[in-house]
């Protein structure tokens, strides 16, 4: 009924979902498309709320919002549609928003214990790009210091959408620094490669360069630790893990199988088996022919599910 509790320009706390879609705009520096997203997702659990209470819903009702309020959001989402990988993604910028809502009241974010639906298990496969965005995301939404965060956030976009293994992301030194269209990569064997790094990478290596408290030198390691060291890449692993549980993705989801994901990735999109060797810095070619079989595989996966006749073929 137009004017009831479940209208979204009822609700008082639409007034935060502005204030954190400009949060995370400016001080979290995503991109617009990102915002839009979570801001999205933010209205639809506040328009959601508003019918399942039949109440105005204001700063407190999120802050009190138990494991039950949101296991029946996320059920209703998949009622209209929702996949499991949308479902994870879902779950993080629900999770965000309520952490933003507990630090605007003053508050400890309690968050409420509920984990997003984990896919079927079927064959193999590489992250679907929304997992591994919103796994970097996650990460990062997570971490201790909005630094820290900052940095896990370009680790994994290096990984993810530059095929980098961890040991080689954090191999770099400030002299890579400014990032251009390129980086020159030493890896196994001390084989160098040169790989293309996408305007989104950068940027959130330049924001992660802006708000480290450390200097970071040319000869020195780039991603710095929390007393300005090394960085341990236990922790970029414990980080992936962390994040993982929380958006209830496969324990295949490594940091090793976001470089995996680049690769088939690539080569579902056309890219020669050659090229993809070079810039996976893979010794011989036999190494990245194992791609060709995955990607077989999802696509004769896709075939069974999808194609009318292939049950009886």
């Amino acid at each position: 009924m137009a004017g009831g509790p479940g209208e979204l320009n009822d609700h008082p706390a639409r007034a935060l979902v502005e204030r954190w879609a400009g949060y995370l705009l400016h001080d979290r520096r995503r991109s617009a498309h990102t915002a839009r997203a979570y801001a999205a997702t933010a209205n639809r659990l506040i328009a959601f709320l508003g019918s399942y209470r039949a109440e105005a819903i204001d700063a407190a009702e999120l802050t009190a919002l138990t494991s039950q309020d949101l296991r029946a959001f996320l059920a209703e989402r998949r009622r209209e549609g929702l996949g499991p990988a949308s479902s994870a993604r879902e779950l993080s910028a629900v999770r965000n928003f309520l952490g933003f809502v507990a630090e605007q009241q003053g508050e400890v974010a309690q968050l409420p214990r509920t984990r997003a639906p984990r896919r079927p298990r079927t064959l193999p496969r590489p992250a679907a790009p929304d997992e591994a965005v919103a796994l970097a995301e996650d990460a990062s939404d997570a971490a201790s210091h909005e630094w820290i965060g900052a940095r896990d956030f370009a680790i994994l976009l290096l990984l993810y959408g530059a095929g980098l293994r961890v040991a080689e992301a954090l191999s770099l030194t400030g002299s890579a620094r400014p990032i251009g269209q390129s980086l020159r990569i030493t890896g196994k064997r001390s084989k160098t490669r040169i790989v293309p790094i996408m305007p989104a990478i950068r940027e959130a290596i330049e924001a992660y360069a802006r708000q480290c408290p450390w200097p970071i030198e040319r000869d020195g390691p780039l991603f710095l630790g929390f007393r300005g060291g090394p960085l341990n890449p236990d922790l970029v692993r414990r980080a992936v893990a962390a994040a993982r549980k929380r958006l209830g993705l496969p324990d295949s989801l490594t940091p090793h199988a976001l470089r995996h994901s680049f690769a088939t990735h690539l080569l579902a999109r056309g890219a020669d088996l050659r090229a993809l060797q070079e810039l996976l810095g893979h010794a011989s070619l036999s190494s990245t022919q194992i791609y060709t079989a995955v990607d077989a595989a999802r696509l004769l996966d896709v075939y069974r599910h999808a194609h009318p006749r292939a049950q009886n073929g």
